[in-house]
């Protein structure tokens, strides 16, 4: 036995004072708390996946191009398929890149946004910089030029709708970084089936424009873990360099093109959400010393008279799960995802309960 062996001496200092992510999972309660699709998966689609998956080899490997999928998101997002590369979830995608391209350099954020770009930048040896969003969370456009124009600054991030805020950001915003940046301008546009405007006809114009979506949300398949990524051929080029080689398993492939062959079923679902976004935001917005934050995502950042971790404790004891987004700049701020009528119901009655409790 080796009495000697260290892990602490074999670890890498950088990551030494980094916690694992955690994300404690609760039986018995409503989740409203990931952003995900509440109506579940259309059982007729998931017989045609079980038929087809069922029709193939599974002892294969998939295919590693995922050439019919690509074909498929081609038709719906009307980018040619080189153009295109998918990945297990969005974060493996946020990973790709910043160990492309911001190994040993810095990425430039537009804050308060979503917590995994700097969970992946740090795990690619990149240092974040952060540019404070302005007031309504708008990105300070000159800001992130600025940022954009330092050497050592390689790649930059705008969420849009941004998470957990709910606000989205202008293409013409986008397209005075794009002109001014010799970065990779990354639009994670995760939220797009919801509201705000894509920035997919930059594409043609802008070299170093990277846009970001996923069947998580809007499709109802977060469980499957497809994430795609849009880009120029050059920017794709060096991302394969990186990408894993059988990164999505047939399921998946075969999941995300019937997702795109039964379009309609999906959209229903959205348009489901979007109202009930607008019925849940009206009954937030009425509760006393309650603020509801506008939003084009399918959740709702909203702050209360009291702290934030007492609501989300008092929920979870109740058995209403949502997520405490409380920060710097996020006082008293909880962000909840729009559930189904019943759900958003019993959410707004617990709320109400232990706000005028």
């Amino acid at each position: 036995m080796n009495t000697a062996f260290s892990i602490s001496a074999l670890a890498r200092e950088d990551l030494k004072c980094m916690g694992p992510y955690h994300a404690p999972y609760y039986h018995d309660v409503i989740k409203l708390d990931a952003n995900e699709n509440p109506y579940g998966f259309p059982p007729e689609v998931l017989a045609q996946i079980f038929r087809e998956v069922a029709s193939g080899d599974l002892s294969r490997y998939p295919d590693a191009a995922a050439e019919k999928l690509r074909i498929n998101l081609s038709d719906y997002i009307r980018v040619r398929p080189e153009n295109i590369m998918v990945g297990n979830g969005s974060d493996e995608l946020i990973l790709n890149l910043m160990l492309t391209f911001g190994s040993g350099a810095k990425f430039a954020v537009a804050t308060p946004t979503f917590s995994m770009y700097e969970v992946h930048g740090r795990i690619a040896s990149s240092m974040m910089m952060e540019v404070p969003r302005a007031d309504g969370f708008r990105i300070d456009v000159n800001g992130l030029i600025s940022a954009a124009s330092l050497p050592e600054v390689k790649i930059v991030v705008i969420c849009s709708p941004n998470s957990p805020t709910g606000n989205t950001v202008l293409p013409e915003e986008v397209e005075k970084i794009l002109r001014s940046a010799n970065s990779i301008v990354v639009v994670d546009e995760a939220y797009n089936e919801f509201g705000g405007e894509s920035c997919v006809p930059l594409m043609d114009k802008y070299a170093n424009l990277v846009i970001l979506r996923t069947f998580s949300k809007a499709f109802g398949m977060a469980g499957l873990r497809v994430g795609y990524l849009l880009a120029g051929s050059q920017v794709i080029n060096e991302l394969l360099k990186v990408k894993q080689p059988y990164n999505l398993n047939v399921f998946s492939q075969t999941a995300a093109c019937l997702v795109m062959q039964n379009l309609p079923l999906f959209k229903d679902r959205i348009n489901n959400i979007l109202q009930e976004r607008e019925k849940l935001y009206g009954e937030l917005s009425v509760l006393k010393n309650v603020k509801a934050y506008p939003t084009q995502a399918n959740f709702i950042m909203f702050s209360t008279g009291l702290p934030a971790d007492r609501i989300y404790q008092e929920l979870l004891r109740q058995g209403v799960l949502i997520r405490n987004v409380e920060g710097p700049r996020l006082p008293r701020c909880l962000r909840v995802s729009v559930g189904t009528a019943e759900e958003n119901r019993i959410f707004i009655e617990k709320l109400s309960g232990i706000i005028n409790g």
